[in-house]
């Protein structure tokens, strides 16, 4: 391929893999004089086809528990129901589980690399949290879960990304990234790439030695800078918050000298420091579409988001009628799809950050607060549509659960 960019090149060779693989389980073998397409060997293969590329859901057992840091494990899991589907490096799964009798699921965004023959995901301890306490004191080697297939918008585009990347990371927020590095290294890609990653503490970091050999070992495209929020006495790396000033000493801002404006920027992490940092990039002068964001599900206190009214406490107790189910009590600082999982009403859920739109409710009375960067149709919200995964109540409520 002649003068083709390298990036395009990259893509090009990918579909062209895609298609070989298709056309010889799908095609091939049904390329004879006579074949009847309409019959059912045909369509059986056809359907195994898309099944390996659309998994809806997928029966996992855990083989392997890796202990990452004092609150944070991997859980290497392993497909009992076909093979592992293609994917890209950022997208995520929806993991179901029952805790005391009470169906929820979590997104989680595998940490290994796309083509492995497991998939990892990596839980670190929420304070606080319902599931991944759970996850991380009582899921044994040999334990069942059962997730969505793969989903999400969170990951490079050879086509429309620049020719640098900058990757912004807070705690676990690391995932999505280190799954693109490992991809990028097992691919043998050399699109420049620069990780920023900051954590509380030291002890707090997540495959810090992989990072780190990553960079000795692919220095000519891959740096990696980490940043500690509340260092110890005597510490001698970056410290302070992942702002704009980090970001500004260690990859240049746009219109620097020295400072190329050829950039993407990735940011993952808490909704706090996601917006914090998407703030503090557009302040660095990065256009807005440059910059891409991925949430770690809903705030760990809504109280504490832009727009949350004064004179509402976190705490306090409001009625919430589903019509059809019951009333029940919730308090205005839990989302509304936790409340309903409490009281056994379960509702589809994917992303659990308010960006698929999978558990939509249409709110017949009362108030909700949702967050700034909630991704909610207009059409949906004209209609009265809410995302219950980041609804709160304001009010006394009343809604109905479509279908």
């Amino acid at each position: 391929m002649i003068g083709v960019p390298k990036a395009l090149r990259h893509l090009l060779e990918d579909a062209a893999q895609t298609v070989k693989v298709g056309y010889t389980l799908l095609i091939e073998p049904h390329l004879k004089p006579g074949t009847d397409y309409s019959g059912e060997s045909y369509r059986d293969s056809a359907q195994s086809v898309v099944h390996r590329f659309h998994t809806a859901t997928m029966a996992l057992r855990v083989a392997e528990i890796i202990d990452e840091t004092a609150t944070t494990k991997t859980f290497r899991l392993e497909r009992t129901d076909g093979r592992l589907p293609l994917f890209q490096a950022g997208q995520y799964v929806n993991l179901f589980v029952e805790i005391d009798g009470v169906q929820t699921s979590r997104p989680f965004t595998p940490s290994s690399r796309p083509g492995s023959p497991f998939l990892d995901l990596t839980v670190k301890q929420t304070p606080g949290g319902f599931v991944s306490p759970y996850l991380l004191e009582q899921t044994r080697v040999g334990d069942r879960f059962e997730t969505t297939g793969l989903d999400g918008q969170f990951h490079t585009d050879e086509i429309t990304d620049r020719e640098e990347l900058v990757f912004l990371a807070g705690g676990s927020g690391i995932t999505p990234f280190m799954s693109m590095i490992r991809d990028r290294v097992h691919r043998g890609w050399t699109k420049r790439t620069h990780l920023i990653y900051g954590c509380r503490t030291p002890e707090d970091v997540i495959f810090g030695r992989e990072l780190t050999r990553v960079a000795e070992d692919h220095a000519q495209w891959f740096r990696y800078s980490l940043v500690i929020s509340e260092p110890p006495p005597g510490y001698a790396g970056l410290t302070g918050l992942l702002d704009g000033e980090v970001v500004r000493r260690r990859v240049g801002a746009p219109g620097e000298p020295g400072s190329p404006d050829d950039r993407s920027y990735y940011v993952c992490g808490s909704r706090l420091m996601a917006d914090f940092c998407r703030r503090e990039l557009l302040a660095m002068g990065v256009p807005g579409h440059r910059i891409k964001v991925d949430l770690c599900g809903p705030p760990l206190d809504v109280t504490q988001e832009v727009g949350w009214p004064a004179d509402v406490a976190g705490d306090e107790s409001l009625t919430l009628v589903v019509r059809g189910r019951g009333r029940y009590r919730v308090r205005a600082g839990e989302p509304l799809m936790n409340a309903l999982e409490r009281f056994g009403i379960a509702t589809p859920a994917r992303c659990r950050s308010g960006a698929c739109g999978v558990c939509r409710l249409r709110v017949l009375s009362g108030k909700v607060f949702m967050p700034s960067g909630t991704a909610i149709r207009e059409s949906d919200e004209s209609h009265g549509y809410i995302h219950a995964c980041v609804a709160y109540p304001l009010t006394d409520l009343e809604v109905q659960i479509p279908g």
